[in-house]
């Protein structure tokens, strides 16, 4: 059994505040609870509707969290979708990782500024689609624990490292420790005709800004996706895709 007062703890995540005081977050819906089970995070309760709870079940036993079963309005005031509210995880958040330089053979995003959650969780999967481990987030970057950017990367959350810290200081240590730094920008040289290598940091700016002024003051290589079409411009997700496959074609062994 769980209380109204439980409950409303619960739902008391679907704030930042509250998400950032209790280092808790809310994971919805069956498939990215069931990633969430399968990765290293720590599940601290489940709440189910009954066809729900006899599928995540298993996976709850296994991993010794408790489940409870509500019914559908009391689902609909914990759950953050507008409607479908079945199944709720509250995960505890890991510790913030430390700085490190990239790997030899590593590639790594840097965010400035994205706000946008569906575009973060777009990055996440992007991320994950390519084998990259690693995100750095500038500090006014969106919080990756909303639940809209917790949804968006449809389980990616839980296989990316992402670090907040101001981007030009911890780039500047990047470049000091032998990593070639990328900047995306519309004005840059084509990204076909710049030759690309590992180490390295990608890095994209906002929707609507761009790079803010000091990263474009950084000693880096700017490059930039042709454009063909008459479009103004790309998100930061569509456009993150596109230069990753290109280091991925450039830099597969």
């Amino acid at each position: 059994m769980t209380s109204q007062a439980d409950l409303k703890q619960v739902r008391a995540l679907q704030q930042k505040k509250i998400r950032v005081e209790r280092r808790r977050f809310l994971v919805q819906g069956r498939k990215v609870v069931a990633e969430l089970l399968s990765s290293s995070l720590r599940t601290e309760a489940l709440y189910a509707s009954e066809a729900a709870a006899l599928f995540i079940g298993p996976a709850a036993t296994k991993h010794q969290v408790p489940l409870y079963v509500l019914a559908a309005h009391e689902l609909e005031k914990i759950g953050t979708f507008e409607t479908g509210n079945e199944l709720v995880a509250v995960a505890v958040e890991p510790e913030a990782p430390p700085f490190r330089a990239p790997a030899a053979n590593e590639l790594m995003l840097a965010l400035d500024d994205v706000h946008d959650p569906r575009n973060m969780g777009g990055l996440l999967r992007i991320a994950d689609w390519f084998g990259i481990s690693r995100v750095l987030c500038s500090p006014d970057c969106i919080e990756i624990y909303n639940p809209k950017v917790v949804q968006s990367t449809m389980g990616s959350i839980f296989r990316v490292e992402v670090r907040y810290a101001p981007l030009a200081e911890e780039l500047t240590q990047c470049a000091t420790a032998g990593a070639r730094i990328f900047l995306a920008h519309m004005d840059g040289p084509p990204v076909f005709e710049t030759e690309l290598s590992h180490p390295a940091v990608l890095v994209l700016g906002s929707e609507s800004h761009g790079l803010s002024e000091a990263l474009r003051g950084l000693n880096a290589q700017v490059l930039s996706i042709p454009r063909v079409g008459q479009a103004e411009s790309l998100n930061v997700a569509m456009a993150a895709a596109a230069l990753c496959t290109e280091f991925a074609r450039q830099t597969r062994s």
